[in-house]
């Protein structure tokens, strides 16, 4: 057995917050990476010792310069190194015998790059972890910690003149992104309490950071650029520690279409890809999902900010009337509600303006009064304190005295105490608002949809606030215990080990016998008794209705002797060489609504439990909701009311409400018995489901899914 890791020589705070660190490969030259660093070190005022290391020099940017680290006069919290790849074991070997308690290493190719470089990155991983050294990369940019006046980073982008201090976190796979969000931040007047990059996360990985941030008081929300995780269940629990201390958690993940979703086999299983469970993730455990990193930086500020975003809608004020008529189409289209103007507020802003503009949206061009007497501060002053109000979008356009107005609007709306977003539609001619607006710290977008997708992670966070995070769902009663559910797809018998499981867990299936000749399946339907289905059945068939292999209704024997015909010359048309394993009969059951209810196991979250508009509309609409299994009958509601096709359930067009219970209850069901399968099971589903009105139940018509191999 390997011997245990020696405890960390320093902890995350440690590393972030370092009394000294090493620069390899040091130097004068702000060309290079080590001048760069030791020219920010010394720029943004780093009050730690700094030791360059460069046996070429004895002194860098004022400070002693050793040949070795091991030659240091003291101990090194943290060394930063962008040294050649062939150089980087010799040189993690010195550090771990010199005491380092930390190695960022800037140098690429790696894992990233052949199993030559893996091999190399586990040779430096193995001599840091059996010294307690720790290791941030390789294939990274290093990290910053703004209060700390710490750059230990190489990117041009920090030579700025003062590091802005913040209450956001930031946590990055990569480190171009993370130095270019850094950037986007700093022109928006956006500080920050850490940005870390990560590289290949050989030995720190995003969780022991974002573990940190959540216990960082400086830290009050949360950013992470994800492409993959070391420690999925890690993560999870993570996500909901940070909900329970009230810090925002914002992510920005790449892989929404891998490949191996295109591949799979069965509906469950390409509706419900690795994005899809990883987005469900977050949404039980209330973490926010953004498409755009700067959206997501921007809207962490706003939360920092405005934590509690009140019950109301949208205040829009706007200098142009058109301006306001596009933000109002935008917002309907985005979910958001435009704020009701109470009377009293209409009366305030008719003194003013014109009676079309006295109302949300304000357009400040209706004015009452002469351009002499300037109104926007005291319009942006009635809307805010408006109790219906919310929050305020302002639509900058171009108006007379551009950078004054824009100040009023901003100081005015800030004052109120509501989060005030500006979207600033002009281009150069807007630079003296836009400096306005970050003096005053008023949050300012350069599109109306960057303003939409900040108002909408905002609107998520306060109904997550506002929702309890629910206690793991009892198991029901009805339910075998949880270890019969492997012997159940073992045992061989007559039928299908996924329809037995089914049956077991009480969940109502059409009744059906699988036959293997013409005779055989007359003798199944007159057990079953007319009318009945009869389905195709072969290795490789998946949509039977593409290959005329469903033949419904089929009321007597000669019909059904027609129908065994057919779907056997159909199958046999496309297979020519006989993979055809006979028919299933089937009973028929009554029209309804079709739904398919799934589950799949992801490899990084586990089992998941789906549902949506099944039958052919599952690829139609791809109207489906997801969530980590096993879930509780409400959390199953709430997925079914998240469909688009949630108006169908309560009645639509003079027909009757659907039997939801049902659903609900088939939901529970399934999910546990995807969480009792676990990875044996990799996918299950039920298309169609038919759901009849209120009180006459569900019943499954179509079943199929795919069981690993018992191990």
């Amino acid at each position: 057995m390997p011997s245990p890791r020696p405890p960390a020589r320093l902890s995350i705070r440690q590393i972030l917050h370092p009394r000294s660190v090493a620069v390899f490969g040091a130097s004068d030259s702000r060309d290079k990476f080590g001048g760069r660093i030791m020219y920010f070190l010394t720029h943004h005022g780093f009050a730690g010792r700094i030791v360059p290391v460069n046996p070429r020099r004895s002194e860098v940017f004022g400070h002693a310069a050793y040949a070795k680290i091991g030659l240091a006069p003291i101990a090194v919290d943290v060394a930063i190194l962008a040294v050649p790849t062939e150089q980087l074991t010799h040189s993690i070997r010195e550090c771990a015998e010199a005491g380092v308690g930390c190695c960022v290493i800037m140098t690429t190719g790696f894992a990233e790059a052949s199993q030559e470089g893996l091999a190399q990155q586990n040779e430096i991983v193995a001599i840091a972890s059996a010294a307690g050294m720790r290791i941030v990369g390789p294939n990274c940019m290093g990290f910053l910690n703004p209060a700390w006046n710490l750059a230990l980073c190489s990117s041009v982008v920090l030579d700025v003149e003062k590091f802005l201090i913040g209450h956001v976190g930031f946590i990055s796979q990569s480190g171009a992104l993370m130095v270019s969000i850094f950037d986007r931040a700093y022109g928006d007047g956006i500080g920050f309490s850490a940005c870390v990059s990560l590289g290949n996360q050989s030995d720190l990985e995003i969780c022991d950071f974002l573990d940190y941030m959540i216990e960082d008081p400086e830290t009050r929300a949360i950013c992470l650029y994800v492409e993959g995780f070391i420690d999925p269940p890690r993560f999870v629990r993570a996500a909901a520690a940070c909900r329970e201390a009230g810090k925002p958690l914002i992510i920005v993940k790449t892989g929404k279409t891998p490949a191996g979703v295109r591949a799979a086999r069965s509906h469950t299983a390409s509706l419900a890809g690795s994005y899809d469970a990883f987005a469900a993730v977050c949404r039980a455990h209330g973490a926010l999902l953004a498409d755009d990193p700067a959206t997501m930086v921007r809207a962490a500020d706003a939360l920092v900010r405005w934590p509690r975003l009140a019950d109301g809608g949208i205040g829009v004020v706007s200098s142009s009337g058109g301006g306001a008529g596009i933000i109002v189409d935008r917002l309907t289209q985005s979910g958001h509600r435009l704020a009701k103007l109470a009377p009293a507020t209409k009366e305030a802003l008719s003194q003013i303006l014109l009676p079309p503009q006295a109302d949300n949206p304000i357009d400040l061009g209706g004015r009452k009064l002469p351009e002499s007497v300037e109104i926007a501060g005291t319009a942006m002053a009635t809307l805010a304190a408006d109790p219906d109000v919310a929050a305020i979008l302002i639509g900058l356009a171009s108006m007379p005295f551009f950078e004054p107005r824009t100040r009023l609007l901003a100081q005015e709306g800030l004052a109120s105490g509501k989060p005030v977003l500006c979207a600033v539609l002009p281009g150069p001619a807007a630079n003296g608002p836009r400096k306005a607006l970050r003096d005053l710290r008023c949050p300012f977008v350069d599109t109306t949809q960057e303003a939409f997708d900040i108002l909408s992670l905002m609107t998520r966070y306060a109904e997550l606030r506002a929702a309890r995070e629910e206690p793991p769902p009892d198991r029901p009663s009805s339910l075998p215990a949880a270890e019969s559910a492997t012997r159940l797809v073992a045992t061989a018998d007559e039928l299908s080990p996924l329809t037995r499981a089914l049956e077991s867990y009480g969940i109502r299936l059409a009744r059906e016998t699988l036959a293997t000749s013409c005779d055989a399946a007359v003798a199944a339907a007159t057990a079953i008794g007319f009318p009945v289905v009869l389905k195709g059945v072969a290795p490789w068939l998946v949509h039977k209705s593409e290959f005329g292999a469903v033949k419904t209704n089929l009321a007597d024997e000669a019909a059904l002797r027609a129908a065994w015909r057919e779907i056997t010359a159909a199958l046999a048309a496309h297979d020519p060489h006989g993979a055809i394993t006979g028919c299933l009969v089937q009973e028929m059951v009554g029209a309804g609504t079709e739904l398919i209810v799934g589950t799949k196991w992801d490899e990084q979250f586990g089992a998941f439990v789906m549902v949506g508009a099944g039958g052919m509309l599952v690829e139609l609409m791809g109207d489906v909701a997801l969530a980590p299994a096993p879930v509780s009958h409400d959390a199953a509601a709430r997925l079914l009311r998240s469909l688009r096709i949630a108006r169908l359930f309560a009645g639509f067009r003079g027909k009757p409400p659907l039997d939801l219970e049902a659903v609900c209850d088939t939901v529970v069901k399934m999910s546990w018995l995807a969480a009792d399968l676990g990875g044996r099971l990799l996918d299950l589903e039920i298309n169609p489901l038919i759901v009849h009105a209120k009180g006459d139940g569900a019943v499954a018509v179509d079943v199929r899914g795919t069981l690993a191999p018992a191990g």
